[in-house]
């Protein structure tokens, strides 16, 4: 797999590694950018059974070392750079990662199926709801839906699906793409949405929101996301495109809004509240709505969300106020929201 060190990837490890235990290892390539951290694995079931390398995928010799010496029987692809906000301010990144380095796996991967087409199983790309573009307050994506990405990190990631696409069709590698909604849970990156909201309301600063506040996203708790992908992985038609979605809508305002009370009950906090909520100036080119139809999965595969919205957000700040070490430990230094004295002691 790649991108292990991640968010998703790291949970998806643990998920391999809870279910079925010391009977698959996990190789994992990683270059180890700054959202990426070896503390997502402290304490994974199997460790032996987790084997890292530092490597950079869209170096294509690093990668067909990997290959010859692993000998993988299927890739499982995270590694992306995802943040909107940066690839507004530097397009070419996203590019050099989602791009070659997706043609470079494609290319060892394909080397490997044409060596052992019975050994080497599947290729699976994870990639975004985003690809298809924005949406009216009505409507959901579908598989078959044209591609209208809207940023250069959507752009950079339609067309690595295009480019998985054409492996599949034209060389026969047997390859499918996910593409999923919002993920939130334990371990991502703290400039996501979630995170800054749980890191400003603890150190009582300005949580902002972008616009209005009325920019909608379908929310999946990443434990489901590893289960579809799981399914995938395992059970995937052969050139199919999967969404996977939650339908589970929220407007930004209502979000932050539900949030903050969560984390007010859990911390005791009543400074915790709406009065923290600040308008920003809204993103440029935002897209307005997001939304998935998973229907396909689950007639297919079987799948669906199992993690109740509120349940899911109360384990992940629950994770966020017990793991102050993880965020200094990323970040180098100390943290004044986890280290704060509006903290300590509340933890019951």
């Amino acid at each position: 797999m790649t991108g292990g060190a991640g968010f998703i990837g790291s949970n998806f490890i643990r998920h391999v590694q809870n279910r079925y235990g010391r009977s698959v290892t996990v190789v994992d390539i990683d270059k180890l950018t700054y959202a990426g951290t070896t503390e997502n694995f402290r304490d994974l079931p199997h460790p032996d059974r987790h084997i890292f390398v530092k490597a950079d995928i869209a170096d294509r010799k690093a990668v067909a070392a990997v290959f010859r010496k692993y000998k993988p029987e299927a890739v499982v692809h995270f590694a992306a750079e995802t943040h909107v906000d940066r690839s507004i301010l530097d397009p070419f990144v996203f590019l050099t990662t989602n791009v070659n380095g997706t043609v470079a796996l494609l290319e060892c991967s394909l080397e490997a199926w044409k060596k052992e087409p019975k050994k080497f199983r599947r290729f699976v790309h994870v990639s975004t709801d985003e690809v298809y573009g924005s949406l009216g307050p009505r409507g959901s994506s579908k598989e078959g839906d044209p591609l209208r990405p809207r940023s250069p990190y959507s752009a950079s990631k339609a067309s690595s699906d295009l480019l998985v696409q054409s492996y599949g069709h034209t060389y026969g590698l047997p390859v499918s793409i996910t593409r999923c909604t919002n993920n939130y849970g334990p371990a991502q990156f703290p400039e996501k949405f979630i995170p800054v909201i749980v890191e400003s309301g603890l150190a009582h600063r300005a949580v902002p929101v972008y616009g209005k506040g009325v920019n909608v996203r379908d929310w999946l708790f990443v434990g489901d996301h590893c289960r579809a992908l799981d399914l995938v992985l395992r059970k995937g038609r052969d050139g199919a495109v999967y969404n996977i979605g939650g339908r589970n809508e929220w407007p930004n305002l209502k979000l932050v809004g539900l949030l903050l009370k969560i984390l007010s009950e859990l911390t005791g906090d009543r400074a915790i509240g709406p009065s923290l909520i600040r308008f920003v100036a809204d993103r440029p080119g935002h897209d307005l709505r997001y939304s998935l139809d998973p229907s396909l999965i689950r007639k297919e595969l079987g799948w669906s969300p199992l993690t109740a919205f509120r349940d899911g957000l109360k384990a992940t700040v629950r994770w966020y106020l017990d793991n102050a070490d993880w965020l200094r430990k990323i970040k180098g230094r100390e943290h004044d929201l986890f280290m704060s004295k509006n903290y300590k002691g509340r933890r019951g």
